[in-house]
């Protein structure tokens, strides 16, 4: 089953509180998991940045929502109660809580933006959009959409750079992630000594006795079986056991299935996984902006 936003699952969750007992996080958790049928494997999804479980992040909003709205209560911390408001509610039980719905409670605005008045929230607040992702995953979203669009800019860059500065641009981001220990002695762009079809190679270790060898084409044509076969042969030549292909373009299925059968290993790098690459490790970018999000501290608020 698809994994519910975060809106759907707020009806659930108060009902499951209805029998005025009090629940911590993870009985909630287990209970939405059982209401929905989420597999163990879906628990598992994690958020675009990987820090997170998707759909525990979902229900930590739908229980901050529905603490906002006062339909449940926090007797002590980390464990929740349905409150009297709560039970009106399921009284008269709505097809489904949202935040559309919520807006028509009486101190939702002010717990939501204890800071403004209420004739100034209201003019702030788009009443009828749905929103079907936390906050936490609406950021995630801009993040992905700043990034995709750095991404095409970074490879129209590359594209307008020359092969030879291509080879550089390899070596220096493979250097970056820690190959070679991150010294710049230990990659070297190859090419232009005619190093038998060798673009580059990084020395993992300061005598160069491991080294990964490495192909980068600058091209815009899909990198096929043959082309992959031409570097295994340079990699023999070599009596090597570890390269790294990387290219601006593309590798077809057949190129693919190939390397996955080799005696050596062989790294794929295509154009879309290069400048992810570069983005992670602050190549040929800048950091514009810094924002910080923060949470409770809760270890502080701990009394002796």
């Amino acid at each position: 089953m698809m994994i519910p936003d975060f809106q759907s699952t707020m009806l659930p969750l108060l009902k499951s509180l209805n029998d005025d007992k009090i629940r911590d996080s993870k009985e909630l958790r287990e209970f939405m998991a059982n209401n929905f049928r989420i597999t163990d494997a879906e628990q598992k999804i994690k958020t675009p940045n990987g820090k997170q479980f998707l759909f525990y992040n979902r229900v930590a909003w739908a229980i901050s929502y529905l603490k906002m709205g006062e339909l449940i209560i926090v007797p002590e911390r980390g464990k929740y109660k349905i409150s009297e408001l709560g039970k009106n509610i399921l009284k008269n039980t709505p097809d489904k809580i949202t935040i559309k719905f919520l807006k028509t409670l009486p101190n939702f605005f002010i717990n939501r933006n204890p800071n403004k008045e209420k004739h100034i929230i209201e003019e702030d607040e788009d009443e009828e959009e749905v929103i079907d992702k936390t906050p936490d995953e609406l950021i995630e979203l801009g993040i992905s959409q700043i990034n995709n669009e750095l991404s095409n800019l970074l490879m129209a860059q590359i594209k307008s750079c020359s092969s030879y500065f291509f080879e550089q641009i390899v070596i220096d981001l493979l250097l970056k992630m820690g190959y070679g220990g991150s010294d710049i002695e230990n990659g070297e762009v190859t090419s232009k000594s005619g190093d038998e079809g060798i673009d580059g190679i990084i020395k993992e270790d300061k005598l160069g006795l491991d080294k990964i060898y490495v192909q980068a084409k600058k091209w815009e044509n899909t990198v096929g079986r043959p082309d992959i076969q031409k570097f295994v042969g340079a990699l023999h030549g070599k009596r090597a056991k570890k390269g790294i292909f990387i290219t601006t373009s593309n590798f077809t299925k057949e190129a693919i299935e190939y390397v996955n059968n080799l005696d050596v290993v062989i790294i794929l790098i295509d154009g879309n996984k290069l400048t992810t690459l570069m983005i992670e490790n602050d190549l040929g970018v800048t950091v514009k902006n810094i924002y910080k999000i923060r949470k409770i501290d809760t270890d502080y608020f701990i009394e002796d």
